[in-house]
């Protein structure tokens, strides 16, 4: 509490920080991202990141018109999108037959999403975290790659036309980076951003080694003239796990910080409201993501109004506590969240 304090006190008569809400890569609930977009950008979110699947982005654009309707809010829409294989970009599935009837289901206690029950793993709800597949005493469960951008990533830009894209690399894949930036330059849609998605994720590479990737990357862009993002990712969706879990990417912003390429730099992975009390007061990036946290604290309410098949905005009352959980999760980063 002291360090938000020491935040709001250092930022006054200063611009707020980038925010950004991550619904995650492979997410297809529908109904949640409606929620959360509204949720989020009446809080004040600078942009709200969906997978590439046009159903999904109608959806998170609802609940962005219906902000900027209620509240004024002027939130970007960002879809995530993968130059490879990536962890962003997957989902579990098992055979629920081949279940004992006396299963004590860790899986199903597990799964941040609720994504779990008696006829195996509900899909649209699974977004890939991978926590219920070490769970299972028969190793019953595996992951398989599900990447909505690789079906036609040419057509899906034209089609839902975003205001930015989040592309996820890996410090080795260069190649396959110049082909997702050729993509992006050759769609002639005017993007307003683009993010680049990176960490060490456990692999053997140093911390210079990202930096290295990432000045590469900047090469590559800089012909685009669009302003850029730089997303260090941490430990990836396991920020709902503790309040310590963004320790990891508060390490690598502090050994790379000031060796990074120009643009605005972002932390992800592991992210949550405790995550600005472990950075030091003078050393703040330029903005943060949220992503299974923000997700989960707004669960219980999301899910009450989807069992009413209604949108949590037709109650006013659970909106408006759902707003106030997202504008105390932004506080220590929003200076005018708290309005």
């Amino acid at each position: 509490m002291n360090s938000e304090i020491k935040l709001l006190e250092k930022n006054k008569g200063k611009s707020d920080k980038w925010v950004k809400l991550i619904c995650g890569a492979s997410n297809e609930d529908i109904f949640a991202i409606e929620d959360l977009s509204a949720i989020y950008a009446a809080a004040g979110v600078d942009y709200i990141d969906v997978a590439a699947e046009q159903s999904i982005v109608r959806a998170a654009r609802n609940g962005i018109r219906w902000a900027e309707k209620e509240y004024g809010k002027s939130t970007g829409l960002m879809i995530s999108i993968s130059d490879g294989k990536d962890i962003h970009f997957r989902k579990a599935k098992f055979d629920p037959l081949l279940c004992p009837p006396d299963c004590l289901r860790p899986c199903e206690r597990i799964c941040p999403a609720n994504a779990i029950g008696n006829y195996g793993i509900e899909k649209n709800k699974c977004y890939g975290c991978g926590r219920c597949i070490n769970s299972c005493p028969l190793n019953l469960i595996s992951e398989y790659e599900y990447d909505l951008s690789k079906i036609n990533l040419p057509e899906t830009l034209q089609t839902i036309k975003p205001d930015a894209v989040e592309i996820h690399t890996e410090i080795s894949r260069l190649g396959p980076f110049k082909e997702i930036a050729n993509i992006l330059k050759n769609s002639n849609v005017k993007l307003k951003k683009i993010s680049v998605s990176c960490g060490l994720n456990k692999s053997k590479k140093k911390p210079e080694d990202l930096s290295n990737a990432l000045w590469e990357r900047y090469e590559i862009l800089s012909e685009h003239n669009v302003p850029l993002i730089w997303q260090l990712d941490g430990r990836p969706m396991s920020g709902d796990l503790s309040a310590t879990t963004g320790r990891d990417i508060v390490k690598l912003w502090e050994s790379i910080g000031s060796n990074l390429p120009p643009g605005l730099i972002q932390l992800a992975g592991g992210t949550n409201g405790n995550t600005h009390e472990f950075l030091k007061i003078n050393n703040f990036p330029d903005g943060i993501a949220f992503g299974s946290y923000a997700r989960k604290i707004m669960q219980p309410l999301i899910e009450f109004a989807n069992g009413n098949n209604k949108k949590l905005y037709d109650y006013p009352e659970k909106m408006l506590l759902a707003i106030e959980k997202a504008k105390n999760l932004l506080k220590p980063w929003k200076l005018g969240c708290d309005k």
